[in-house]
């Protein structure tokens, strides 16, 4: 039964190939970043003998209910921002392969009372850690035009976001937007029927993007990663927005998030990690299973 739970908590995307990316020492250490429903990390301990170990963070206490009961795995309560002060405290200085698995899971979109699918009436909350932050609400209805525009322009990617964003402060002027069905009403104009479903979408994301300091927590784990590392250690890392792909394909490729590194005297760069391999995109067999799955882009890198 507790199995099943499991499954139906998060189908975990790309499975194999982010796993088979770790290129698993059985003795070694690792940690899967973004724990879930725990699909990636049973793999990851499939792969290990009784000496390897797996560290795992979720700060989403739905989440800590799929704990893994093997002495091998610790779950770790906390958000992945601060993967290696958590580490110390286990007394781990040094890991040979960080998994991220970015974005929501589908329990998250299906339990309605979070607030994260367009799809039920729920209170606009959004908040991957129930306990802390800003909530949907606080957003959609405290945020000035100018940043509410400015989220809706680069988080969800809408060429109208001053439009979508004057709407929102008017509405909210007449009555609080309390619920992700409200909300809607009020987008209604900006969203037309043949594409309802997508535009919702990315509208929602964006929100969600900010509620929870996606690109701000992704910037400050990668650049945690090249100091924790092991040599030979690998990074997977798969993204489902294309904002947080191009920082983890800037980073890995340059060691930074928007400029180009710079040369020394001789032309040449020094950069943290370099990439293993190509890009991976899932099958056209798994989206067909997992219609979730068809956004996401697996990069794959080791210290350079």
């Amino acid at each position: 039964m507790l199995q099943m739970m499991r499954m139906e908590y998060h189908n975990p995307v790309l499975l194999k190939e982010s796993v088979n990316g770790l290129n698993i020492k059985p003795d070694g250490i690792y940690v899967d970043v973004t724990f879930g429903g725990g699909g990636h990390s049973k793999e990851i301990l499939s792969r290990l003998n009784d000496r390897g170990k797996l560290f795992a963070f979720d700060q989403d206490e739905d989440a800590q209910r799929n704990i893994i009961d093997d002495d091998r795995f610790t779950l770790i309560p906390q958000n992945f921002r601060f993967i290696k002060r958590y580490l110390r405290f286990y007394g781990v200085k040094k890991v040979d392969g960080i998994l991220a698995d970015l974005g929501v899971s589908s329990h998250q979109f299906d339990e309605a009372k979070r607030g994260f699918s367009t799809r039920f009436d729920a209170d606009l909350d959004m908040r991957m850690n129930k306990d802390g932050g800003i909530s949907a609400f606080e957003v959609i209805n405290n945020y000035d035009e100018e940043k509410l525009s400015a989220i809706l322009f680069q988080y969800s990617e809408m060429r109208n976001a001053r439009a979508i964003a004057r709407k929102i402060v008017e509405a909210r002027l007449e009555k609080k937007i309390k619920t992700s069905f409200e909300l809607k009403k009020v987008l209604n104009e900006f969203v037309p029927k043949a594409v309802e479903h997508k535009v919702l979408a990315q509208i929602f994301q964006g929100i969600r993007i900010e509620v929870n300091q996606e690109i701000e927590v992704l910037k400050e784990f990668l650049l945690q990663v090249p100091e924790i590392l092991n040599e030979g250690g690998r990074l997977s890392v798969i993204s489902y927005h294309s904002l947080e792909d191009r920082l983890v394909k800037r980073f890995i490729r340059s060691g930074l998030f928007e400029g180009e590194p710079v040369k020394d005297f001789y032309g040449n760069i020094t950069v943290p990690m370099k990439k293993v391999g190509n890009l991976i995109v899932p099958s056209f067999s798994e989206i067909k299973e997992n219609n979730r799955a068809r956004s996401a882009k697996l990069r794959i890198a080791t210290l350079a």
